[in-house]
Parts: structure tokens; C-alpha cells; sequence
């Protein structure tokens, strides 16, 4: 399978170097791998370029935009220039971070669950973050949930989805539309990714009414956005996370802000929350 790789970089000297040492010892070598190197002030751009030269699938390409770290919009303009630099000739996309480190197997393992079920639109394996010396589960969402830093779209899936949506958030519809879509969705536990930087480290403060802001453009409802951010500020330990998403999901409400789905996309997802909600109380 042809992987074509999209890695989004915003200062990451002290990390995307062993992203793509990790990349470029794959049992099953990438196709393409863009780096788009995203306004950074360090020495990002000269790392990227050692590796180019050295492997003539690996390109770098520069892109200005804000220093501010803000989830969704940013990152995903990042991905689109370097997505409108590659051709048609790939069976798979990925969207990876660039502070990621991958087992050898990785690509491998990935085009083997790929190959195996022609249903499969999107797969993953599971970040891990080093604490105490040890690599353990960055646990952080629901074990059937891919990581924004790590999705991997079949190529059919990708473009029946609408490819990715330039909001926060996108990480979220994408599973979403995708299911509607009747693709399957698959996590490898036996993957291991070691994640470098914990997520959300670098979040600037204007990002926090944005996750309360993109349950709406999903058409949660309040009911669902209520759970949703309840349980969301509970794993991130902190009350005013919940006030935040809350606040933002009404600030969306009265400004009137597009929606990402349609209303038949909307009742669907809101069906799909409310299963999952029930299942587990069952």
C-alpha cells in the first residue's frame, strides 16, 4: 500500500528528528512524507532538511501563518499545504504530529488491517507518555478513539468524509462521519507510540472555549455537550474546563456558527452518542 505522510510542524527541533528517524526505519517505508514546517523560529526547518537529503521521499515545505498554538484550524491549514503538494497515487493518508516516535512495524501493521478488511476507513495505535521512566498509556479519550496525532484514513474513506474539517474538532467528526459513512474504525493496543509531548501542553488561552464550541458545530445538543464536557474536564482534572466548554458550546449557540455536519449527519451522531452513553450503563 502507498502511505502518504502529512506531519505538521510548529518548533518541534527537539522532537521531529527521532519522528522521522522512527519513519524512515519502517518495515513498510512510506511513499511520500511532507513535512510542512510551520512558521517556526528554530531549528525545525534545518532538521528536516538533513533528512531530505538524505531521503528523496521526505520534503519539507514552508508555510507562515500564527505563533499562537491553537487547536484545529492552524494545524489543519498545515496539513492542507502540504496535502495540495502530493499527487493521486495514494492507497492511504496519514495526518501524524511531529513529536511522535513509531515502532518499526508501525506502516506495516497498519496496511496488514487495511488489506484485511476493505471496510476499514481509518486505524491507529495507542499514544504512550513517559512518566516516572516509564511508558504508559496517555489515557485521555475512549480506547475505540483515534488520536488527532495519529490518523490514518484509507484513501476512499478520506474523500467521503470530506477530508478534514478546518475546525476544532475535526479529530472528532471525522470517526463520526465516517461511521456514517459505514466505515469501520479500528485501534491496535498492540501498537505503541511513545508521544514526546503530552497533548495540549501548548494550547494558548483563547483556545479554551473551543472544545465546548465544536460539541455544538457537531449538533451535540446541550445534553450531550453537558455529559461530553462533564467527563472531558473530569479526565483533565480540572472544574474549569467544564465551565469553559459549557460557555464556549453557548457563545457558538448564539453567534450562530456553521455547523461542520448537516442535519441528517447531526441526528445521526447524536443516536450514536446516546448508544454509547447506554451501553455502558447496561
Amino acid at each position: 500500500m502507498n502511505f502518504y505522510i502529512i506531519i505538521p510542524a510548529h518548533n518541534e527541533q527537539d522532537s521531529i528528528g527521532l519522528t522521522l528517524d522512527s519513519l524512515v526505519h519502517q518495515t513498510l517505508l512510506p511513499k511520500k512524507v511532507v513535512v510542512v514546517n510551520d512558521n517556526s523560529t528554530d531549528e525545525t526547518q534545518d532538521i528536516v532538511e538533513s533528512y531530505s537529503t538524505k531521503y528523496n521521499y521526505i520534503n519539507l515545505i514552508n508555510s507562515k501563518s500564527s505563533n499562537e498554538h491553537l487547536p484545529g484550524s492552524k494545524i489543519i491549514n498545515a496539513f492542507y499545504k502540504g496535502f495540495e503538494t502530493l499527487d493521486e497515487n495514494y492507497d492511504v493518508i496519514c495526518k501524524f504530529d511531529a513529536d511522535l516516535i513509531f515502532p518499526n512495524n508501525y506502516l506495516e501493521q497498519i496496511a496488514n488491517h487495511f488489506n484485511s478488511n476493505n471496510k476499514l476507513g481509518m486505524a491507529s495505535g495507542f499514544c504512550y507518555i513517559e512518566k516516572n521512566g516509564s511508558w504508559i498509556l496517555e489515557n485521555l479519550t475512549r480506547k475505540d478513539h483515534i488520536r488527532g496525532g495519529l490518523k490514518t484514513y484509507r484513501k476512499d474513506c478520506f474523500i467521503e468524509i470530506g477530508k478534514l474539517k478546518l475546525s476544532m474538532g475535526w479529530d472528532t467528526v471525522d470517526e463520526l462521519l465516517a461511521k456514517y459513512y459505514k466505515w469501520d474504525i479500528l485501534t491496535d493496543d498492540s501498537l505503541h507510540v511513545k508521544h514526546l509531548k503530552p497533548t495540549g501542553i501548548n494550547y494558548n488561552k483563547a483556545s479554551k472555549y473551543m472544545q465546548g464550541e465544536a460539541m455544538y458545530k457537531m449538533r451535540y445538543g446541550f445534553v450531550i455537550t453537558f455529559i461530553s464536557a462533564l467527563k472531558l474536564a473530569y479526565k483533565k482534572q480540572s472544574f474549569s474546563l467544564f465551565k469553559d466548554y459549557i460557555a464556549g458550546y453557548f457563545k457558538a449557540k448564539k453567534n450562530k456558527i456553521d455547523f461542520l455536519v448537516t442535519e441528517e449527519e447531526g441526528k445521526f451522531i447524536r443516536n450514536l452518542r446516546w448508544k454509547g452513553m447506554l451501553e455502558k450503563f447496561n
